[in-house]
């Protein structure tokens, strides 16, 4: 593994790297924080960043913001010329691996550089290991790439994980394998609708009650809190939760301790929290129906599950795998998809997503009368609605010119995207690595409205 130096003053940048060299640590040098992030965007053998903190442009503690967030497993090493005891704590306290002031100490330099990349070192095995146990997700497209490659950047840490997506999307999945690529795998993993719970039973759920704290309490219960302790505990539907309940798992997570319904004694947990939501929380925040203090405790980092029709192939191998599976627990003989079936169930749409995909599936390989599963078949089993017309004809075929033809394809796209961010501008420009004002300009040159509005 390599580290990476990103500093202004070229003497620093070179001084640094000979230092590392002579104990056989090769090192990418990068001038800013803009050419340091492109390099770990494209190479993936950085086991330690020497981060300078006072650059021009973006300084030192922005580009660590981005790296807990994006590279959180990564250790990044500080470096200062004007170094103090507040500087080396607010570096430390936003996740920093250590603090060094200039000129460098040669041995000091060393022993931190081999400690950082041993722990990398570490950490990269222990992830080889656990993913080979780890709930196994089924996916060749980009998006399902994308997901994979974020999963395991964040699983390693501690933070906290907010899963975003459509209903079906394998939000569960997702938890369950950050779950166990992470450094609490060892523990319970406790799961939680919290939209199947009755409101008048969620804190009961949630942290427990002592005997006799209410009508029913015939006996003490651990709440989900408890029984997480050492592991994870996975708020499903997190959106769902009553903003009474929301305050109370504020609290919990400030202060890592429980108070059990009718009790008065703090337990004290350790517990890994995972949340995930079909809804766009910051627009509950906006109408008033979700904590913002909550959300931000919730949303240190943001894993999105991409909807089915966005995977492109990976509906007829996810299709097959889901055949394969329902034929050998229900004991039947051997079922395949005709060509046909396959065209079939790509051309459709899925609003189910994976979950109504494994349903169909499932009823085709029980119901289905012969060896061979063919089209009127998908149909039939998904209840008529999978369109099982001919694709449709080439949308920009009365285009005339080149430009044309790239303003419709971009308009196209750009109205997609928004839709699949539920007109969320900001996400959505996120998504597609563009600048908020510039994609605030082609909404208008488009003339692009939200429908209903």
């Amino acid at each position: 593994m390599k580290a990476l130096i990103i500093d202004d003053d070229p003497g620093v940048r070179e001084a640094l790297r000979m230092t590392l060299k002579s104990d056989k640590i090769d090192a990418e040098l990068a001038e800013d924080g803009r050419q340091g992030l492109q390099v770990l965007a494209e190479r993936d053998d950085i086991g330690l960043v020497f981060l300078d903190i006072k650059m021009p442009g973006r300084d030192g503690m922005e580009i660590l913001g981005d790296l807990r967030r994006d590279r959180p497993e990564l250790p990044v090493v500080m470096i200062s010329g004007h170094g103090s005891i507040d500087t080396a704590v607010a570096a430390t306290r936003e996740g920093a691996f250590d603090f060094l002031e200039k000129p460098l100490d040669r041995d000091r330099v060393l022993v931190l550089a081999r400690n950082a990349l041993r722990q990398t070192s570490l950490a990269r095995e222990n992830l080889t290991l656990k993913e080979r146990g780890a709930a196994k997700m089924i996916g060749q497209s980009e998006p399902v790439q994308e997901l994979l490659a974020s999963i395991d950047r964040v699983a390693p840490t501690h933070a906290r994980v907010l899963i975003t997506g459509e209903n079906g999307t394998g939000k569960e999945l997702v938890a369950r394998r950050l779950h166990d690529l992470s450094p609490v795998s060892h523990g319970p993993f406790v799961d939680v609708n919290c939209a199947a719970i009755p409101k008048d039973l969620l804190e009961s759920e949630l942290f427990g009650h002592e005997k006799g704290s209410f009508t029913g309490a015939h006996a003490q219960k651990k709440g989900k809190f408890e029984l997480a302790d050492g592991g994870t505990l996975f708020l499903d539907e997190i959106g769902d939760m009553d903003l009474a309940a929301q305050a109370k798992v504020l609290r919990v997570l400030e202060q890592n301790r429980v108070e059990r319904v009718g009790g008065n004694k703090p337990i004290e947990v350790t517990v890994r929290v995972l949340a995930a939501t079909n809804k766009d929380l910051l627009e509950e925040v906006r109408e008033g129906r979700f904590r913002e203090d909550l959300y931000y405790r919730l949303n240190v980092v943001e894993v999105r599950c991409p909807p089915l029709r966005d995977r492109g192939d990976d509906i007829t191998l996810l299709a097959t795998a889901f055949l394969a599976d329902a034929v050998k627990r229900n004991g039947l003989s051997t079922r395949e998809f005709t060509v046909a079936a396959k065209d079939l169930m790509l051309r459709e749409d899925w609003p189910g997503n994976v979950r109504q995909l494994k349903n169909v599936v499932e009823n085709l390989a029980i119901l289905a009368r012969g060896s061979s599963i063919d089209a009127p078949d998908v149909t039939r089993a998904a209840g008529g609605a999978v369109r099982n017309e001919a694709p449709p004809e080439d949308p920009y075929r009365s285009v005339a010119t080149f430009e044309e033809f790239k303003e419709r394809a971009e308009r196209d796209f750009i109205v997609r995207r928004l839709e699949d961010n539920h007109w969320n501008v900001k996400r959505t420009a996120e998504t597609l690595h563009m600048q908020r004002s510039n994609l605030y300009k082609k909404i208008e040159k488009y003339g692009l409205k939200k429908p209903g509005k």
